[in-house]
């Protein structure tokens, strides 16, 4: 057993357990009951898609496989109930990690009902925890206690601070995908096409793509500039002049998620000066996080420097601050800088102003804003900037009040080359951010 790695995950149980204690008391609790989850069949079918375990289950104990239940009480040992059907149709999930059955008692059941009797009535009162709602209703538990909303906004709440477990799961996620990004990139100069890239990137990775966090984005020239671009094409769309990769792992159920911009033969020289424009941009917003700054800030300062940037291309006729009080930037970069990042790619409690669940909703003119809290230590999300030449959030301006603020022959020109993105993963502390991606994939 990996002594530094147990050490970790000791105390990221014994903070659950602390902060647990704290949500149930707050809203009336007794105990706590966290299923892993079942599987997902689809329609008039006998096919399961990919499984996906109930994150809050995997914020304490990253076991594979669906089925299992957790029981938390205050002042007592976590108790694991695992799911290990007698099965010869698939392979069985593996145990329990040992740095796991150290910190739970862990009691192997063959069916659902052994292992709700593994875990056993409670005379307190049992709020239960995830989207397998018939088995809360096969322990007995009222409607009201199946993920009650004020217990489940204190827990999110809890996962926007990273401990140093999740901090180091999630910097152990940036390697694999390191490699396929290296694999990609050398795909793509040597003429492949989409779906080459793609298994390129499985492959270095070492990861199926069932058990990637999220599909690839993988898009050579004007697809790169569809933001969830999932399609892969085949060998007509080879060889690509420019390719956006935005791809991740995971490790322990954590993932790293990653972008990068590639220009290839047969780039505009402008269009390849603005991914080395944005990838400066990158940089300096990925160093600037700090406690006491609002995330809101962070991402109107990118649409600042993006307006730069387009202004020294030429592309817009203002610079800066006057872009962006013009609405000039927003059709160039749609989305939001950034998102918390940890069990789920777009993790929870990004516009959670408190932790009772009272919302911050994004502002108006950036609907698309993900993450509205202030930065505190211990939060760990993206930052990714974007620039991006879509026509049908352009047109609109080209008959708008500040039409004449855009060259639209610059545009129609870099309109086939698609989007830039660059995306690093960074965790804030009390004196510094660290970025996670960068010594992986510098």
């Amino acid at each position: 057993m990996n002594s530094a790695l147990a050490d970790l995950y000791r105390a990221h149980v014994a903070e659950r357990q602390r902060t647990t204690e704290q949500a149930l008391a707050e809203t009336g609790f007794d105990r706590l009951l966290i299923h892993s989850g079942v599987p997902f069949t689809y329609f008039a079918d006998d096919n399961d898609a990919p499984f996906r375990p109930t994150p809050h289950f995997t914020h304490w104990a990253p076991v594979e496989g669906p089925g299992h239940l957790l029981e938390v009480r205050p002042g007592k040992r976590p108790r694991l109930a695992r799911y290990q059907p007698r099965d010869y149709w698939y392979e069985p999930p593996k145990p329990a990690p040992e740095f796991v059955a150290a910190e739970m008692e862990i009691v192997d059941a063959e069916s659902p009902e052994a292992v709700r009797a593994a875990i056993g009535p409670n005379g307190g009162r049992t709020a239960f925890l995830g989207g397998a709602v018939a088995e809360a209703a096969a322990l007995g538990l009222p409607a009201d206690a199946v993920n009650p909303k004020g217990l489940v906004a204190r827990l999110d709440w809890e996962r926007s601070y990273k401990s140093a477990y999740e901090v180091e799961s999630v910097a152990e996620a940036e390697a694999p995908a390191a490699r396929g990004f290296r694999a990609a990139e050398a795909a793509f100069r040597e003429g492949a096409t989409e779906m080459e890239v793609h298994h390129a990137f499985l492959s270095a990775a070492a990861v199926m793509e069932e058990h990637l966090p999220y599909p690839t984005i993988i898009g050579f020239d004007e697809r790169s500039a569809t933001l969830h671009y999932h399609g892969k094409r085949g060998t007509w769309a080879a060889p690509g002049r420019t390719m956006l990769v935005d791809a991740g792992t995971a490790v322990r159920g954590y993932a790293s998620d990653i972008t990068r911009t590639f220009a290839g033969d047969g780039c505009d020289p402008l269009f390849r000066d603005l991914i080395a424009g944005m990838e400066a941009i990158e940089q300096e917003l990925a160093a600037a996080p700090k406690p006491g700054m609002r995330y809101l800030d962070l991402h109107v300062r990118a649409h600042v420097l993006i307006g730069d940037l387009l202004h020294r291309a030429g592309i817009l006729k203002v610079a800066g601050e006057a872009a962006v009080a013009k609405g000039l930037t927003r059709p160039f970069f749609p989305h939001g800088l950034g998102h918390f990042l940890g069990i789920q790619v777009h993790d929870v409690a990004g516009r959670q102003a408190d932790r009772v669940g009272t919302l911050a909703p994004p502002p108006a003119e950036y609907p698309a804003l993900r993450t509205t809290r202030t930065i505190e230590a211990g939060m760990l999300f993206t930052i990714e900037p974007g620039l991006y030449f879509i026509p049908m959030l352009l047109e609109t301006h080209r008959e708008g009040a500040n039409r004449a603020d855009v060259d639209w022959a610059i545009v129609d020109r870099l309109t086939p080359f698609g989007g830039i993105r660059i995306e690093d993963d960074v965790w804030v502390g009390e004196d510094g951010v660290r970025n996670l991606t960068r010594p992986e994939l510098p």
